[in-house]
């Protein structure tokens, strides 16, 4: 049988978490701009500032909550 995650376990999971978010979000927008044929440029910049919005938002919960 399988104990409770320790402290590290459930820290490194919520950080995996984190990551997550942050990615989904700047992805979906790089994968906007690539169905709205843009170039391999603008695709950079929508998949950076998507991300920059997924930081934002993460911050903006984690100070919420």
């Amino acid at each position: 049988m399988v104990g409770p995650a320790t402290d590290e376990e459930k820290a490194a999971s919520m950080n995996r978490l984190k990551v997550g978010i942050v990615a989904l979000v700047g992805l979906s927008a790089g994968l906007i701009t690539l169905s709205g044929g843009g170039s391999v440029v603008e695709i950079a910049l929508a998949t950076g500032a998507g991300s920059a919005v997924g930081l934002a938002l993460l911050l903006y919960l984690l100070h919420a909550i």
